[in-house]
């Protein structure tokens, strides 16, 4: 028999090492330490995902976790404005420095490296694939309990990217109230089983508007089948959050620190025990 060259493609013989599942997960670099990575994914575009990113960042931050925020929308990259973060980022003879928040969240987007926060990223998947790797093994996040990464919606390469190459431990799925809701879900917990990661639960977001005259809650995206929906896929429903003018105005602002958002009061409790 001759020797192994280990080069599996064009060599007949089914060894051992060839039926070994490959492994596509990026190393953390020696200044990392990071606890529980949770990605927050959406079946479609505009239903709050980054949002509910930085509100999940936001709280855990309060609550006296550490925290750092990758986006990994790279052609839509929206949490440093939520943050307020105008500055590049910087880096040093071996890695890249996430910028901080003033609650000490740490963030990495494409916006921080661009000089003009305007341009479009015009770049192919196999591309932009490349920067959400870099994000994650190139950067000094340094000690984190949990990292929340910020996906593009839907199920394409990017994902894919993340799923594979990141230790995800779970991840959070967006959705809105629409009928369509149960296709959204679907298609993002479809994905999740594929590559073998929990589903922490669900969040509604615009669920409802509360008027500030009356107190009323006018749905008005249509009847919520959220509830539903969780309880037929065994998941559940971690909050719901209405729409609201002025946590817009504070986003708008890059002042999303300042909401306050008891409705996730309950998740991070369970995330810190």
């Amino acid at each position: 028999m001759s020797e192994c060259s280990h080069d599996c493609s064009s060599c007949a013989s089914k060894c051992a090492d060839e039926r070994k599942p490959q492994s596509f997960l990026k190393p953390m670099n020696k200044y990392s330490n990071i606890k529980k990575v949770i990605g927050v994914v959406s079946g479609k575009g505009g239903v709050g995902k980054s949002l509910v990113s930085c509100l999940l960042a936001s709280k855990c931050a309060k609550a006296g976790l550490k925290v750092g925020v990758l986006d990994a929308d790279v052609t839509g990259p929206s949490v440093p404005k939520s943050f307020g973060i105008t500055g590049r980022a910087m880096q040093d003879d071996e890695c890249l420095i996430p910028n901080v928040t003033e609650n000490g969240i740490k963030i990495m987007s494409i916006n921080l490296l661009l000089e003009d926060v305007n341009s479009p990223v015009v770049w192919r998947g196999p591309v932009i694939s490349g920067v959400i790797e870099q994000f994650w093994s190139d950067v000094r996040w340094g000690e984190l309990d949990y990292l929340f990464v910020d996906m593009p919606p839907g199920t394409g390469d990017v994902a894919l990217t993340v799923f594979q190459s990141l230790p995800i431990d779970g991840i959070v799925i967006v959705s809105t109230p629409q009928d369509l809701v149960k296709m959204i879900v679907n298609k993002a917990l479809n994905m999740a089983k594929m590559m073998n990661v929990p589903v922490l639960g669900l969040v509604e977001n615009m669920s409802y508007y509360e008027c500030p005259d009356c107190g009323k809650r006018l749905e008005i995206f249509g009847k919520s089948s959220i509830d539903e929906t969780a309880s037929e896929l065994g998941i559940p429903v971690l909050a719901k959050f209405p729409i609201n003018p002025e946590i817009n105005r504070l986003v708008d602002n890059g002042k999303i620190e300042a909401v306050q958002c008891d409705e996730l009061d309950n998740f991070i409790e369970a995330l810190k025990g």
